[in-house]
């Protein structure tokens, strides 16, 4: 990303980039996109600036903005852990990698003064984040005890000596007089954030207390000086199965380090010191006013008063559903848009499953399912009922590893099967249901996640149309006996991207019409098909939400982030006026299409499909969440009348 600012001060594309235009040949007869080209860590990038933005809006109460900073120092975490893992592979030292630096820090620092703002904003809501110095004597007291009983015999106090394997996005403290003699590790499992008792909405940080009592943690006097890392997060084996998950789990930490924040009073040498046994280059590490980490706003943010936040929202039930999901779906299929429809009726349909006595199978993919998770609980109910219930959980989601194996100890328990890992990575959204001879499924494009279900905007399909339960029985099918799905009507894997490129194909004229919706829109034989059907006089509207590596001044392309994360994927096709709609799981990333099992399925009921279209459609007129792309950058659109978050009948 380079150093140019757009509209509103934000970043271009990378310096450098091509210029829109016709497509030309490259060599060996390749075809090369013309259109303006952003790397896809650039882009992501400009999303989390577009997060950070959010701590901005006019139209946000005060600890929703607040909260959006916490998101964005977790989504800045994750970028230097897994997003920036092949540009720092690969492109270390280049000129395009540094202004990768350059940005992240430029976020940094404006992230730092924005905490410092929202100091003083907390103070009209009677929110006080104190230092060790404002508190009392009883107070300061009250803390040491706690330091003493509760926080030193978790520290771990390392010598600098072992500085090459300190953990990634522990909050360290380096000690010692002239020379450095001890690092300090504080324990993650204390929150950084402590309310002071007897003072309602004041707190202090962890990090400063410990400050305030060296002697605790180090012998002698000495002063601290606050750091922190992040180490690319990779598993050993990519294709670990069950038995080798606990090993590959085990290596995860011997990641190269790849950041480094240091405060900004960190004595000079100490920090070359510490540069150069991470192997890190000067750009890689930032210096930052403490606090450092400012994930822990969140739990301001979570304890304020309600009237500083969201009013609760109130989701809709389909009327009729829950009370006999079988005849419903016999009848009609079911298209909910969540969380402004209850994800709920995601989990009553899978606990009705289980509790049926005349369902004889069930079927699910589980991803991303959370510690807490009632699709997952109905399941060991049907179990444990006598029912033939099998599941793939996916032991490779990356971050949720360890709680998936835990999950697959609880299933294989109560007697569920849990299949095999098959070499791709399955991140497919499948719930199915044999129930006397009928056969029933839902199919999403969100994980089955009860947090996510409520903070997510997502689209569920519940139906009873045999081409479909056909093709999702097949999918199961395939994966029990380790054979690669090959449904008719719904597309998986690479087949996602060959029916994507025949419907793109047939808009590629004037009167054509594209409607892309997806998370993450990369892939380069996808990017090609729309600029030539842009060249041929198509109308393209992308609306994606993090990261887009190709722009076109013909195309209109918007990123929507506002109250809910966007997460839903959806295709639609004028089709010469009979549109063609598509979700599913996948977004339009080489990974997904080539090294993962995902299910992009058509939405074939014609009110299904309507619904659809009105959602996409209202998210094409939103004025009050949306940030227009462009080449030359990015423009926010808000305080508008048209929020296409909501649902129709709710604006």
């Amino acid at each position: 990303m380079g150093k140019r600012k757009g509209k509103d001060g934000l970043q271009s594309p990378d310096k450098g980039a091509k210029d829109s235009g016709a497509m030309k040949r490259g060599g060996k007869d390749r075809l090369e996109i013309r259109g303006v080209q952003v790397s896809q860590e650039a882009s992501w990038l400009a999303f989390n600036r577009r997060v950070l933005l959010q701590t901005l809006r006019p139209d946000f109460p005060l600890l929703e903005r607040l909260r959006f900073l916490g998101i964005w120092a977790s989504n800045m975490d994750e970028f230097f852990a897994a997003r920036l893992s092949r540009a720092f592979l690969q492109e270390r030292g280049s000129a395009r990698y540094v202004a990768l630096m350059e940005e992240a820090r430029d976020q940094a620092d404006e992230a730092s003064r924005l905490y410092r703002e929202f100091l003083r904003e907390l103070a009209g809501l009677g929110i006080h984040v104190l230092e060790p110095a404002q508190l009392t004597k009883a107070e300061q007291q009250y803390f040491g005890a706690y330091l003493a009983e509760e926080v030193a015999p978790l520290t771990d106090l390392i010598r600098p000596e072992a500085m090459a394997d300190l953990a990634p996005q522990a909050l360290y403290f380096a000690a010692g007089n002239g020379l450095m003699h001890h690092l300090i590790r504080l324990p993650e499992s204390l929150p950084r954030l402590l309310p002071i008792p007897g003072r309602e909405g004041s707190y202090v940080r962890l990090g400063a207390l410990v400050r305030m009592r060296s002697d605790l943690f180090v012998p002698g006097k000495s002063q601290l000086y606050e750091f922190r890392l992040i180490r690319l997060a990779e598993l050993a084996r990519s294709r670990a199965d069950w038995d080798e998950l606990p090993e590959a789990l085990e290596a995860r930490l011997d990641g190269r380090v790849s950041h480094l924040e240091l405060e900004d009073d960190f004595p000079p040498l100490w920090a070359e010191t510490l540069r150069v046994a991470l192997e890190l280059e000067p750009h890689e590490v930032f210096r930052l006013p403490p606090p450092l980490d400012l994930r822990f706003v969140s739990t301001a943010a979570e304890d304020g008063p309600a009237s500083a936040r969201f009013a609760p929202a109130k989701p809709e039930r389909a009327k009729g559903f829950l009370k006999d999901p079988w005849g419903y779906l016999d009848r009609r299929d079911l298209v909910l848009y969540h969380p402004f429809e209850d994800y709920g009726q995601v989990e009553a349909f899978a606990l009705a499953a289980a509790q049926d006595p005349k369902v004889e199978a069930i079927r699910a993919t589980l991803y991303r399912i959370g510690a807490r998770n009632g699709i997952a609980e109905a399941l060991i109910q049907a179990a444990r009922a006598g029912k033939d219930v099998a599941v793939l959980l996916e032991g490779r989601a990356r971050f949720d590893e360890l709680a998936n194996l835990e999950w697959s100890l609880r299933f294989q328990g109560a007697g569920v099967r849990v299949l095999p890992l098959p070499a791709k990575k399955v991140h497919a959204k499948a719930l199915y249901v044999r129930r006397h001879g009928q056969a029933y499924a839902h199919l999403g494009t969100g994980n089955y996640n009860p947090v996510n279900g409520r903070l997510y905007t997502d689209l569920s399909l519940f139906t009873a149309e045999p081409r479909i339960t056909h093709d999702v029985a097949a999918f199961f099918e395939a994966l029990e006996h380790r054979q690669a799905p090959a449904p008719a009507v719904i597309r998986t894997a690479q087949g996602i991207r060959e029916a994507l490129l025949e419907a793109i194909a047939g808009e590629a004229h004037k009167k054509g019409e594209i409607i892309l919706k997806f998370n993450h829109l990369t892939d380069p034989a996808i990017l090609l098909a729309l600029e030539e059907a842009l060249r041929q006089g198509a109308k393209l509207h992308l609306i994606v939400r993090s990261t887009l590596t190709a722009l076109w001044r013909e195309a209109q392309a918007r990123s929507l982030v506002g109250r809910y994360l966007e997460h839903a994927r959806v295709a639609a096709f004028k089709n010469k006026g009979k549109w063609r709609v598509w979700a599913g799981s996948a977004d339009l990333m080489p990974r997904n299409l080539d090294r993962r099992y995902e299910l992009f399925f058509p939405i074939l009921n014609s009110r299904a499909k309507g619904k659809v279209l009105e959602l996409l459609r209202a998210q094409l007129r939103d004025d009050r969440n949306a940030f227009i792309l462009t080449p030359e950058g990015q423009e926010p659109r808000w305080g508008g009348k048209h929020d296409g978050q909501r649902m129709a009948n709710s604006r």
